[in-house]
Formats: structure tokens, C-alpha cells, sequence
């Protein structure tokens, strides 16, 4: 397995990147990770791992670079603390659009690297970063083959950037998976969403799981292992069917 670290140069700036993959020559296709709130941590990076080992060449880009040094935070004394006096100040140098942006030099990079296996990419994002995965997708539709969201919040809001406005411009298969009883996705929210994709008769398959949200982070409070593996086995086989097989 190989880990590389390198720096994007995006509109804005410099964007510190990790790149996980096999090490062999024409790995795989490429799956770009949109990090939760958490930021870059160790948690986050045996993830990116794990996804890799399945045959893909895996960025995962730390989106917080305009922010600057910090961390790696630990999420169990975050939830501890006040969430919002040590996570704000990180979220506000970040939204859908300015991901999306950075995407455009994210995927500029995938095209100088031999080990990526085709011109169609996925996306995957967890909490923020799933909203982040889909407006990048509608922004790039060219690109991306599958975006899959695990508890993404926020999905359908009145923002200019809410990411079911993205809707008739993605080409994208998508998979939505939902968290019980998530105030960053009520049941009215996840149902505009919806809807949005139907209307630009989008192919995605939608779900919620009986866990809270971010059970499918091993360093989150609410982790869960029977729910995480399920979310596992579905993304792996989502990417699979949507871009190692179209190969």
C-alpha cells in the first residue's frame, strides 16, 4: 500500500492532499474522499486506506487548508466541548462551492498520475462533506460517475449552494445513505431532495440507516461497527458496479 502527501494548488491556495493506492502501475479508478467536519486525523486516513485496498486510487484533501494549522482534533473531546467554538471557525472557510471549486485542480492532479485507470472519477463524502461530494459532482459532470453521501446534512436548504440545486446538472449515479432521527436531515428535508433528483431523473438509490449520525466514523462517539460494515459492503459494491466494471 502506498501513502503519498502532496500539496494542490487550488484558486486559493495550497491544499495539502493525501493520495493512498497500491503502488502499482494502473491501480484503478479514482475516488476523491470529502472529509467530515472532524478535519484530517487518523481516523479519517485508515478510511481513505481502507477504500484503496479496494482497488481504488484514493485523495483525500484536507478542504480546511484556508483555515491553516490545526489539529488533528480528536472528536470524542470535541462532542465533549463546545462543538461550535472549535469546529466553526474551521467550517467557515469552506462551503459547497468553494469544495466544488477546489475539485477543478483536485481532478487536473488525478489526470497527471499514470496509476489512474479511466476519465470518470467518484466521490464519496461524510456528514458536510457529502453535500460537498454532490455539488462537485454537479459542478464537474463530466467527471464524476458515483457520488455516494453517508449521513449528509443539510442536503436541500435555501442556500445558492444547497446541494439538491445541483440536480440537473449532475450525470452522476448517486447513493444516499441517511442516519435515524438526523436533525442535519429531517425526513421533509431528505423528501425535497429527493424529489429534486427525481425531477432531473437522476439514478440513485436512497437509505437510512438505524444508527445516529456519523456512525460511520470508528472515532466518533456514536460509531457503529454493525451499521459502519453494512455502509462498507454497499460502497464498495456502488463503486464497483458504477466504475471499475465500466471500465
Amino acid at each position: 500500500m502506498s501513502h503519498e502527501q502532496t500539496i494542490i494548488t487550488t484558486r486559493d491556495g495550497e491544499c495539502p492532499t493525501h493520495v493512498f493506492s497500491t503502488g502499482a502501475d494502473l491501480n484503478g479508478p479514482a475516488i476523491i474522499f470529502y472529509m467530515d467536519a472532524g478535519g484530517i486525523r487518523p481516523a479519517v486516513l485508515d478510511m481513505a486506506q481502507r477504500l484503496s485496498k479496494a482497488g481504488y486510487v484514493v485523495l483525500l484533501p484536507d478542504i480546511f487548508y484556508r483555515y491553516g494549522a490545526y489539529g488533528p482534533l480528536d472528536p470524542k473531546k470535541v462532542f465533549e466541548g463546545d462543538v461550535k467554538a472549535i469546529l466553526g471557525p474551521l467550517m467557515a472557510t469552506t462551503n459547497n462551492t468553494k469544495a466544488a471549486e477546489d475539485t477543478e485542480a483536485i481532478l487536473a492532479y488525478l489526470d497527471t498520475r499514470s496509476d489512474v485507470k479511466g476519465n470518470k472519477v467518484g466521490g464519496v463524502g461524510f456528514c458536510m462533506g457529502g453535500g460537498m461530494a454532490i455539488a462537485a459532482a454537479g459542478t464537474w459532470p463530466d467527471r464524476f460517475a458515483a457520488v455516494a453521501s453517508f449521513h449528509g446534512g443539510n442536503l436541500a436548504t435555501d442556500t445558492p449552494d444547497s446541494p439538491h440545486a445541483y440536480a440537473s446538472k449532475l450525470k452522476a449515479e448517486l447513493y444516499i445513505a441517511a442516519a435515524e432521527n438526523d436533525v442535519s436531515y429531517p425526513l421533509a428535508m431528505s423528501e425535497r431532495f429527493e424529489n429534486s433528483l427525481d425531477e432531473a431523473r437522476i439514478r440513485y438509490r436512497a437509505e437510512t440507516y438505524p444508527a445516529a449520525h456519523g456512525w460511520m466514523k470508528p472515532d466518533f462517539p456514536v460509531y457503529n461497527e454493525v451499521a459502519a460494515e453494512r455502509g462498507w459492503r454497499e460502497m464498495l459494491a456502488f463503486f464497483d458496479r458504477t466504475l471499475r466494471e465500466r471500465l
